[in-house]
């Protein structure tokens, strides 16, 4: 089954697909998927429905900018090879590349891809994250608000 395959382009979008927390993490790529909402999964696919659509991302953790450039340019080569035929009508992958994308031999990016299609939709949501909460002037005193044997009159 053929898929007309788009991009995601929206931090709306982005941000929607990664709250589902439905990932599947491989050594060459992370992906995340979300069914979008509105599209029944069960229903026979037409026009709109038969659309999946895809987003790529890669952090500055992993180089600077002609590094980035160079994982993102290997992502959407392997998405284009495999998306159309793997990804499921209806749903909104985002691939996050990693620091090993750069050197990771394409076949194995591929693999790893085609890995990930098949079990991000079977994935359960992960944990949120447990960390502590950050700090900053969100769960400080707001400044100026009482000094020391002020009592604020």
């Amino acid at each position: 089954m053929t898929v007309s395959v788009e991009r995601l382009k929206k931090r709306a979008e982005f941000l929607r697909v990664a709250g589902t927390r439905r990932k599947w993490v491989t050594q060459g790529l992370i992906l995340q998927g979300a069914p979008r909402p509105g599209i029944k999964p069960d229903t026979e696919y037409a026009g709109e429905d038969r659309l999946a659509r895809v987003g790529f991302t890669v952090t500055k953790k992993v180089g600077k900018a002609v590094v980035r450039n160079r994982v993102r340019r290997r992502l959407r080569a392997v998405a284009e090879q495999l998306m159309s035929e793997h990804a499921l009508p209806g749903w909104d992958y985002v691939v996050i590349g990693r620091a090993q994308t750069i050197d990771r031999p394409f076949d194995k990016l591929i693999e790893d891809m085609r890995f990930a299609l098949r079990r991000v939709p079977d994935a359960k949501p992960s944990a949120p994250d447990a960390r502590r909460p950050r700090k900053g002037r969100a769960n400080s005193k707001p400044a100026g608000s009482t000094k020391a044997g002020d009592t604020g009159k």
